[in-house]
């Protein structure tokens, strides 16, 4: 993989925040406003965070920490976890390239330097990804018309990973 950057946005980038939510908003209809805000709150946090890969300059993929998802509403009881690796996204001529993987290896790595000890996802699409990054599945349950996988990584004592990229 060449000249891939990584890096977590902050409360200035603005413009590719924008560009973020547009891509929530094509993939899975979120509201631009609503996403943007949301975003604009977990990139102004110490332990939330979004951040986007680019390859030549150009973003390709993106993803985030955040203390709450919607999985938590659907399913209260998974309130009581705090950090949630969620809204992996890749541009759609970039998938099956290994970014969204660089991605969430950077994620992972970024929680640890955060000092996070664990973060948990859910997917109904990825489990095989998320299981060669080292992630356990602690429970399968079906929700809103979706078998999902809820899966764990622990952090604690993992060291981090050499990503080989150009972080910034």
């Amino acid at each position: 993989m060449e000249n891939i950057r990584l890096r977590a946005l902050g409360p200035g980038d603005t413009e590719m925040i924008g560009l973020v939510a547009e891509w929530y908003n094509e993939e899975w209809n979120l509201p631009l406003q609503k996403t943007r805000e949301n975003l604009l709150t977990v990139c102004s946090g110490e332990s939330q965070f979004q951040a986007v890969l680019t390859v030549g300059g150009r973003p390709v993929a993106t993803g985030g920490v955040y203390h709450h998802v919607g999985l938590c509403d659907r399913v209260p009881r998974f309130r009581q976890y705090r950090h949630w690796l969620a809204m992996v996204y890749t541009v759609p001529m970039f998938r099956k390239k290994g970014y969204g993987a660089h991605l969430c290896r950077y994620l992972q790595d970024l929680s640890k330097e955060k000092g996070i000890g664990s973060l948990y996802l859910f997917t109904d699409s990825a489990e095989r990804l998320y299981t060669r990054l080292g992630w356990d599945v602690m429970e399968r349950l079906e929700t809103g018309g979706r078998d999902l996988a809820v899966m764990h990584l622990a952090l604690a004592g993992k060291p981090l990973s050499d990503n080989g990229c150009a972080c910034l």
